[in-house]
């Protein structure tokens, strides 16, 4: 039987920075692209995603865009963005996108402040339409930063975080994610750092998600393997319900990592 440890999760690190630099680059040059935009919001999935990117291309090939909003904007975050673009050398542009949100909200016959669910949707999917206009202007692709154990548990907005060009590590749960961080140097204290998707104020994923995610990342890694809730929990010491709760929501959520289904008319 597979055995669950930290162990389960540890990566050949300088393998797998060259073969996601070599994706990257492969991509873009078959593409015909002159370089790639990101969002980078100075958490450690897109200031990962960013370094990769420079690395594989060169700095002045990658566009990161800070999109901070009034709600929840976050200075730290900022200045996290910037000292990964200053280190790595790549092109960074902070957009105020507050403005653009409030004329989208108010023009929504139904608005509803209440319903935050739907309104940071609203968030994450304008701030995939500034990237994918700065990509059709610039002749770029737009490079996502979703990683495997967010994706897995259908943690983004359909249409918004996730919409991309090419993931370079959608492929790594969140603490391969870290390892491969610190690996190519990436700050601890971004990698270190609660994420959040900040589509509202105080927002944590670990708290949404329900489960830290060195303990998600194991039961994710288990279930893939075709291990039954009973020998994932009974490994890893947990109530089984956890598992299944994490099961569930991987099966419910299969929907937003397929394209729309097809009427087969023939």
């Amino acid at each position: 039987m597979l055995k669950l440890t930290s162990d389960s999760l540890k990566l050949d690190l300088p393998s797998v920075e060259a073969r996601i630099k070599r994706f990257i680059t492969d991509y873009v040059e078959k593409s015909g692209a002159s370089g790639v935009v990101l969002g980078v919001s100075g958490g450690l999935d897109s200031c990962t995603v960013a370094a990769l990117a420079s690395l594989s291309l060169g700095g002045r090939k990658v566009l990161g865009l800070v999109l901070p909003e009034e709600e929840t904007y976050n200075a730290i975050d900022i200045q996290h963005a910037k000292l990964v673009a200053q280190k790595f050398g790549f092109d960074l542009e902070v957009i105020d996108i507050s403005s653009t949100l409030k004329a989208c909200f108010q023009s929504l016959p139904i608005y509803d402040t209440a319903d935050k669910l739907s309104k940071g949707n609203v968030k994450a999917r304008i701030r995939m339409v500034y990237l994918y206009y700065y990509a059709n202007k610039l002749n770029r692709l737009v490079c996502g930063s979703s990683d495997k154990s967010e994706t897995m548990m259908g943690y983004f907005t359909k249409w918004g975080d996730a919409s991309a060009d090419i993931s370079p590590i959608m492929d790594l749960y969140k603490t391969q994610v870290r390892q491969l961080a610190l690996h190519i140097g990436i700050p601890a204290e971004i990698v270190a750092k609660p994420p959040s998707p900040r589509l509202w104020p105080d927002q944590l994923a670990e708290e949404e998600l329900g489960v830290k995610y060195e303990t998600l990342d194991l039961i994710l890694f288990g279930l893939e393997h075709s291990m039954t809730s009973e020998e994932i929990a009974e490994q890893l010491k947990l109530p089984v319900k956890i598992v299944n709760d994490v099961k569930r929501r991987w099966l419910a959520t299969e929907h937003k990592r397929r394209l729309p289904l097809v009427a087969e008319l023939e």
